[in-house]
């Protein structure tokens, strides 16, 4: 007896842990915001993208090129036409000699180029636009995912917070099968009763104790979902009572939410902004564009001012006068460049892209009437819950009536076991429902919450 006297407190948490040691809910949210891989994942993807911006800002900036070039060979020249393909950069520039030959020096190559794109139809513009649009979606994709870990926390908290009262009630009906057994016992023992109530009574105590195992095992389910929501190893924890004790005390805020605010409608919105944006960047790429570009360059060369077909004695081999600059230019300009086949191309992207943002707007209005649609479901869901949470209390005392009398009746031998056992289930049943009503209508209001998008109505409730 005091055994199972025993195994009730701590089902009661009594045993289990301090009192200090409690997990509340807003302690379970943060953990899950600090710990929660997913959500670090998202992290990182909105500050790739803030760095996207500062890529597309820098790159309206000039582009500014210096090179250095030294070389060694030779200058054998000949007559006729080439054309720059793709590999073949090479060039060599010099006197059209009678004959081949491989007189070589070392030359030198410098430059210093400028070319700024000075206008461009409002393509800079659209691109740091595209990269804030993606910086926004990814930004507001981590806030939906914030408020929909703390949804799923939340509901864990409070199916884990279900589990142990199932549990707890379990082990006070195995208690009470426990005593009652015992006296049955010991009326068959002295003949008071039929023997065979012994073996019913027995088999309505192995009844309790499969029904705890089970009760412990979805607890241990529960746990681990609980766990995982969190982003920690699975562990027992002792959650607060307050929300079998009693439920959310005004629900007039409920009346005045709104999904448009919802994090979920936000990031789709994002996504379709975004898709916008894109759009309208690709469409000026087919634009042209006017740049200024400037030039500044130095030659040296191992090779004389005379060396010619004439003089092949004019060049030295030594290192310093190859790379020594002895002539330089310089060329600024101005010029236009409009690749019009890009026209073509890009339209029909463009037209992939518009298309591709009518789909976007299509889920938002799609998830927009879910989330409505939710929403109403949970203001009559409230409403149920609630009415339910008021009918157990006399479903509880009159159950628990029922099975006082029947055992009076049966230990007085006015009854029988089956009647006796049918109330005991009948007042473990409504003791049951009395643990989970007060949770049903967190859940409600939960689901409220999630619908709407603003936690605050569920977190404002507790205590």
């Amino acid at each position: 007896m005091a055994m199972l006297f025993a195994q009730l407190l701590m089902g009661m948490g009594l045993l289990a842990k301090a009192q200090d040691s409690t997990l509340t809910l807003p302690q379970a949210l943060q953990i899950a915001l600090a710990k929660q891989e997913i959500l670090k994942a998202k992290s990182f993807y909105a500050q790739s993208a803030a760095q996207g911006i500062t890529t597309a800002k820098r790159d309206g900036l000039p582009d500014f090129t210096l090179s250095l070039q030294q070389s060694y060979g030779t200058t054998n020249g000949l007559n006729g036409l080439t054309s720059g393909l793709p590999g073949e950069t090479t060039i060599s520039s010099g006197p059209v000699s009678a004959t081949q030959n491989w007189n070589a020096a070392f030359a030198s190559y410098y430059t210093t180029n400028i070319n700024w794109n000075l206008f461009s139809f409002g393509l800079q513009r659209s691109h740091v636009a595209d990269a804030r649009g993606i910086y926004n979606r990814e930004q507001a994709d981590l806030d939906q995912e914030k408020f929909q870990q703390q949804i799923k926390v939340a509901g864990a908290y409070l199916n884990l917070l279900a589990a142990q009262r199932l549990h707890y009630s379990l082990n006070v009906n195995l208690y009470r099968v426990t005593q009652l057994r015992d006296i049955i016992l010991q009326r068959t023992k002295f003949g008071l009763n039929p023997g065979v109530d012994s073996s019913i009574a027995n088999s309505e105590l192995s009844k309790a104790r499969i029904a705890v195992l089970d009760a412990i095992n979805y607890e241990q389910s529960q746990e681990a979902a609980l766990a995982m929501q969190l982003g920690i190893t699975n562990q027992h924890f002792v959650l607060d009572s307050s929300f079998v004790a009693g439920i959310p005390a005004d629900f007039s805020a409920t009346a005045t939410v709104d999904v448009q605010k919802n994090p979920q409608l936000a990031y789709l919105a994002a996504r379709v902004e975004s898709n916008r944006l894109s759009t309208d960047f690709i469409s000026r790429s087919r634009l042209p564009r006017l740049s200024i570009f400037g030039t500044m360059q130095g030659r040296g060369s191992g090779f004389g001012n005379s060396y010619g077909a004439d003089n092949l004695s004019d060049f030295s081999g030594n290192y310093l006068n190859g790379i020594n600059p002895v002539r330089a230019n310089y060329l600024v300009g101005i010029g236009i460049t409009w690749n019009l086949t890009s026209l073509s191309r890009v339209s029909s992207l463009v037209k992939s892209q518009q298309l591709t943002t009518k789909g976007l707007a299509s889920e938002y209005r799609y998830q927009e009437n879910n989330l409505t649609n939710q929403l109403e479901q949970g203001d009559k869901q409230l409403v149920n819950t609630l009415a339910k949470y008021h009918e157990t209390p006399l479903q509880l005392k009159a159950a628990n009536d029922a099975y006082e009398q029947k055992k009076m009746l049966y230990i007085n031998g006015l009854s029988n076991i089956v009647d006796v056992t049918q109330t005991l289930y009948n007042l473990n049943r409504a003791e049951t429902d009395r643990d989970i009503a007060s949770n049903a209508v967190w859940q409600s209001l939960l689901f409220i919450s999630a619908s709407s998008g603003n936690l605050n109505l569920f977190l404002n409730q507790i205590k």
